[in-house]
């Protein structure tokens, strides 16, 4: 068979793109050779996007025409939007959809999905197909993301840590001199919205709720429906946080806020999208965001505005940051060891990683010096027909650099990460199965307060006591005696490891 005739009959079977054949595809005129003879497997991702890009056919045919000379395989990728990614995902787990990998973390049902068998063990796989992951990843980001002594899911090479603050406006924090230099307390913080309160009165200062989340999980190490663990606690006791002090003096001050007008008067109904709506749209100042460094510039670069962050708390490690962004095999592929060697490829091929993560080069990026990065001339972040969200895939330290952010990204995040505090508990993941029915009541009594709670539209002094015992009813007190249960072996069995390992030295 010509290879012409070999790539017409891949496209006819809908493997590459007839346009990609009549066009051209950049990989094929880079002299990538014809595939094998033998049938190539399709790859299915699963991933969130805030669309779907217009130009996500192009890409596919591009990966697959790089995928097949590398590891005869070709990809389809499939965006799910952020607002219907919870409940599409976990149906498309629970009821075993055939795809070989999905987008996961350790707050995106990571655990749960790992209890109910949703996803593989990779161990074996890692051994012997995956040497440049472990080579990129080290032991702590594998052995921070296993679930007694397994990986289920390859964490992104980013940041092992979050601090949490503000991201706002870069024009407004240049108007008034706010210096986003070390750590605010919540007193500065608030000084500099009040400032905009007082100066741009057609200006929300603070928008959305996200803040007041962005300081608990700053507070609290959290493993279900509010019962968690206190970072300056000494002993892994969970309890539930909404009957702590600094939860509650938290609520307090937001509540202040709002009736002074710091934050916007729809807060408490607001999706996240129509947070940042506000913000583009020039009504809003800032939003509550989990930080690293260079977030400020990430989100500048993908959602077109400048933005600056401003640290309210010091980074801290858990379990959730551990596992942060993370792609994991499904129990459903038919191809498990291609899943891995496309995996690996994300660790040690640059050319896929950007091409997965930014798209294609004059088309949806250009190079500008020192092989950073921009958008084409007369293109901005909301006209290019593809970009994802470069932490959630592979090695990072791969990726090109956008023009705006830092050149010393990298080494930041490895100072980032050493400066964090960790929690005691790093690595215990809660199994929620034995409590299903408790943690599916409680959301719902979550969804009754939280938003009103952390948005500040409601008073916690009054509110507070109704939440409590509303949560008892719904069997709050059952969840936290069986978190504390599961919590204890994981002391026991992290205690015998750590003994074992001792004395092997």
């Amino acid at each position: 068979m010509t290879k012409g005739k070999r790539w017409r009959k891949l496209a006819v079977r809908g493997i590459i793109s007839l346009s990609c054949l009549t066009a051209g595809c950049s990989l094929m005129n880079k002299g990538v050779p014809p595939p094998p003879e033998s049938q190539p497997y399709k790859l299915v991702l699963v991933y969130p996007g805030v669309k779907v890009p217009k130009d996500l056919p192009l890409i596919q045919a591009e990966m697959s025409a790089y995928l097949l000379h590398k590891i005869n395989a070709v990809i389809e990728l499939e965006v799910i939007d952020w607002n219907a990614w919870a409940d599409k995902s976990k149906m498309m787990r629970a009821a075993g959809e055939p795809f070989d990998l999905m987008f996961t973390a350790g707050w995106d049902n990571y655990a749960s999905s790992v209890y109910k068998e949703q996803f593989v063990p990779l161990n074996d796989l890692l051994q012997q197909y995956g040497k440049d992951i472990t080579d990129a990843l080290g032991s702590d980001f594998l052995s921070g993301s296993q679930i007694h002594g397994r990986n289920y899911a390859v964490p992104t090479v980013k940041e092992f840590a979050q601090s949490y603050g503000l991201l706002m406006r870069k024009d407004l924090a240049e108007t008034y001199k706010f210096n986003s230099t070390g750590i605010k307390s919540l007193d500065e913080l608030e000084i500099m919205l009040r400032t905009l309160k007082v100066n741009e009165p057609n200006i929300s200062p603070l928008v959305g709720s996200r803040f007041t989340n962005a300081l608990l999980t700053g507070h609290y190490d959290l493993f279900a429906s509010n019962i968690g663990i206190a970072y300056n606690s000494n002993k892994p006791q969970a309890i539930n946080i909404t009957e702590d002090a600094p939860y509650i003096e938290i609520m307090r001050r937001m509540h202040k806020w709002y009736k002074e007008g710091l934050i916007h008067k729809d807060s408490g109904t607001m999706e996240e999208d129509q947070s940042w709506h506000f913000i583009r749209n020039g009504k809003g100042a800032a939003i509550g965001s989990p930080l690293k460094p260079g977030k400020d510039k990430e989100m500048s670069v993908s959602l077109g505005i400048d933005l600056v962050q401003f640290e309210a708390l010091p980074p801290v490690t858990t379990s959730i940051e551990a596992t942060g962004a993370m792609l994991a095999i499904s129990r459903t592929s038919r191809n498990k060891e291609t899943a891995m060697r496309f995996l690996n490829l994300l660790y040690s091929d640059p050319t896929l990683l950007n091409l997965l993560d930014w798209g294609i080069e004059g088309k949806h990026y250009v190079k500008k010096l020192n092989s950073r990065i921009g958008y084409p001339e007369g293109v901005g972040a909301g006209g290019v027909g593809f970009s994802n969200n470069g932490w959630m895939f592979g090695n990072q330290k791969l990726a090109y650099l956008w023009e705006n952010e830092d050149p010393d990204k990298w080494r930041n995040f490895e100072r980032f990460n050493d400066a964090a505090y960790k929690s005691i508990a790093l690595g215990f993941f809660f199994n929620s199965e034995p409590v299903k029915t408790e943690l599916a009541n409680l959301a719902i009594v979550d969804r009754e307060y939280q938003k009103g709670l952390y948005s500040g539209t409601i008073n916690p002094d009054t509110t507070l006591p109704l939440y409590i015992k509303q949560q008892k009813a719904a069997g709050i007190d059952k969840v936290m005696v069986e978190v504390q249960k599961q919590l204890d072996a994981w002391v026991l069995l992290k205690q015998n490891r750590d003994l074992q390992h001792a004395e092997a030295r």
